[in-house]
């Protein structure tokens, strides 16, 4: 189960991956589906709880302890972050009396605590040599920077966020026993509070959401509560710290668009590129001013229906409304008398990128999912991720699954489809296969006595009459007989063979021989010559079969495109055999007459025939797919008439290793 300051709500998250497409981390890993938060990997940016429709990202709250606890002794200072006009933009001069009626003893800028680190980071910037110097304020950069680019911890300066330096500076003023509520916009403010190099000094962060809700469950209205002023110690231009550049305003440095020595860089994208930028030495000294959010006000939990530029507007109203109040004697007074503070840090390594996956295994995850060259890369982001490419490299890190590609998964579906219908297709004709041979059964034998008898009489009546030359034209008329006669047999015969198919004298055989006795009989039997090619690219693959089931298949495939031949004119069949994945594939064409389209569904309906009256019983394709079906294969036709049919049975294969030719 997640523990981390962001988790997943199992039964809430729908298969839609946004999550992913926003994390800068590569924090989530999917497990049947559904995307789960790896904590270790995780920077606390928050923004996958921007980004969540269904709601399905939680994160940790400490209100409860807040409310239960803390708010029960009058000692709990709110320190508030400067983006608060941004979140209560129409009754934020309300806010400090209504933290006051929870149960606040004070309520504090935040924004002190800028003013107080300011001077470190213009001492920074004034002794910056070559090495290129990265804010860290904002948690979720040096959490980002610590986890993804360990190699850079040495360029973050060394320097307490403001939520620290206001903490330390209320608990070395009233004691370490009070306790200290940051208030903000920030989820990675969660995590700072709980950094072993700055421990004990936050003892809860509440988001501006969750003092919302603390109102309603105190049942306070700020809109009633009085305006007020923040208690001392008074802040500054800290103010603007929730505002890109504020703070190199805040520290006197310039921020000119021409100046040479400072970056200012908001946003995640934008985030992602600078430290990636800086750990390839493309930048050198520089100064850089980073928020991982587009400024604090549009941070995760800032919980307002505000666009960027009204929540920009809100909060400029109110630096202008305020800054000027400030006595700037005793701000100053209050700053130095500070001095003393530790308004030092130091940053530490904590490596999570994961080993990069070779070539040959990213190739072979782009062929599971059906891309084989760069073509097949759609790189839609359907799976979250920006490229198949980056997809791949994330299930090889055992961050992704195999069916997150949503071109796969309908291309899958489609294949799936097709292989219903063709399986409602071979059930119906199995129906009815099972129909006709239970019909065979019950009445093959009953006809085949009768049949018999006729032979037998017609035959020593013929011979009677043979002596008596005034007889020719009965003789005839008995040959006639004969010849219908043993058609009937060749139907009781098919019907008895189509009844009695069910069952297979399965063994070890190679289908190249079988073909090869199949063209022999049939060239004895031939009337006129046929040229049949034999082509075999299968290595003389062995499959387990029913040796003379099979070659009847063989057989009355040839024979069908024989009389294809003689038909339209004497041509050429050609018979190929080859392997594919785990099947072996016998292809039967000819350049006959064809199959007209109409007749194409009715191919393997028993009794189905094109042929002319007493040449076939359309028994033959009907029983060749009960044979090819039993032995678990396939067997495929397609035609175009005048052109040629060309006929593909699929069966599986056995393993070379698994027999002998012996």
């Amino acid at each position: 189960m997640e523990k981390g300051i962001v988790s997943t709500i199992g039964q809430k998250c729908k298969r839609c991956y946004s999550c992913i497409r926003e994390c800068p981390a590569n924090a989530i890993k999917v497990i049947d589906g559904q995307a789960f938060v790896i904590e270790e990997r995780c920077i606390a940016c928050g923004h996958c709880v921007k980004v969540c429709s269904q709601n399905a990202k939680k994160i940790k709250s400490d209100l409860l302890v807040v409310e239960s606890e803390f708010l029960r002794y009058n000692s709990t200072y709110a320190i508030v972050a400067p983006s608060f006009p941004a979140s209560f933009p129409t009754n934020f001069y309300n806010l400090p009396n209504a933290l006051k009626a929870a149960g606040f003893k004070q309520v504090i800028e935040t924004s002190f605590g800028a003013d107080l680190i300011s001077q470190q980071y213009k001492n920074v910037f004034e002794t910056i040599e070559e090495k290129t110097i990265i804010s860290s304020a904002c948690p979720a950069v040096y959490n980002f920077i610590e986890k993804y680019y360990p190699e850079l911890v040495s360029n973050l300066a060394e320097i307490i966020s403001p939520m620290i330096a206001t903490a330390r500076y209320l608990k070395s003023k009233y004691g370490s026993h009070v306790k200290v509520v940051f208030i903000g916009p920030c989820i990675a403010k969660k995590s700072e509070a709980v950094d072993n190099e700055v421990n004990n000094l936050i003892d809860a962060v509440l988001t501006f959401a969750e003092i919302k809700q603390l109102f309603v469950d105190f049942g306070i209205n700020i809109d009633n509560s009085s305006i007020s002023q923040f208690d001392e110690p008074s802040s500054r231009m800290g103010k603007s710290y929730a505002l890109l550049g504020g703070l190199l305003k805040t520290s006197d440095i310039t921020n000119d668009i021409l100046a040479k020595r400072t970056i200012s860089v908001e946003g995640k994208s934008n985030v992602e590129s600078i430290i990636k930028d800086v750990s390839e030495n493309k930048i050198k000294g520089k100064f850089i001013d980073i928020l991982f959010c587009e400024g604090c006000i549009n941070g995760p939990a800032i919980d307002s229906d505000l666009n960027y530029y009204s929540r920009r507007e809100r909060l400029i109203e109110y630096v202008d409304g305020t800054i000027h109040k400030t006595d700037k004697n005793v701000w100053q007074s209050e700053i130095f008398n500070s001095r003393e503070i530790d308004l030092k840090r130091k940053f530490n390594p904590f490596p999570q990128r994961r080993e990069q996956p070779s070539e040959k295994i990213i190739s072979e995850i782009l062929r599971r999912s059906n891309k084989f060259t760069k073509s097949d890369e759609l790189n839609c982001g359907a799976c979250g991720y920006k490229t198949c490419r980056e997809y791949a490299i994330s299930i090889a890190k055992n961050l992704a699954e195999d069916d997150m590609c949503l071109p796969n998964l309908i291309s899958n579906l489609e294949e799936t489809n097709r292989k219903l219908e063709e399986a409602k297709d071979q059930l119906y004709n199995a129906e009815k296969l099972a129909s006709i041979g239970q019909l065979a059964a019950g009445i093959a034998h009953e006809i085949n006595n009768p049949l018999s008898t006729i032979m037998i009489y017609s035959n020593l009546v013929k011979n009677a009459l043979t002596k008596n030359e005034k007889f020719n034209t009965e003789v005839e008329d008995l040959n006639l007989i004969i010849e219908e006669t043993q058609r009937c047999s060749s139907i009781v015969k098919n019907l008895l063979n189509f009844a009695r198919h069910g069952k297979l004298n399965l063994k070890r055989v190679c289908p190249k021989l079988i073909i090869q006795k199949a063209i022999e009989l049939k060239s004895i039997n031939d009337k006129m010559p046929i040229n049949i090619e034999l082509v075999d690219n299968s290595n003389e693959e062995w499959i387990e079969a029913d040796e003379d089931q099979l070659l009847q298949v063989f057989l009355n495939i040839l024979n069908n495109a024989g009389e294809a031949l003689i038909e339209k004119e004497p041509g050429k069949i050609k018979v190929k055999l080859e392997t594919l994945n785990h099947d072996l594939i016998t292809i039967i064409e000819d350049n006959g007459c064809g199959i007209a389209d109409e007749n194409m569904k009715s191919l393997f309906t028993p009794f189905f025939t094109t042929k002319k009256i007493g040449k076939g019983t359309g028994l033959g394709l009907a029983i060749a797919y009960g044979i090819i079906k039993m032995h678990k294969g396939k067997i495929q036709i397609d035609s175009k008439m005048n052109v040629g049919t060309k006929v593909r049975i699929s069966l599986p294969r056995i393993p070379k290793h698994s027999y002998s030719l012996n």
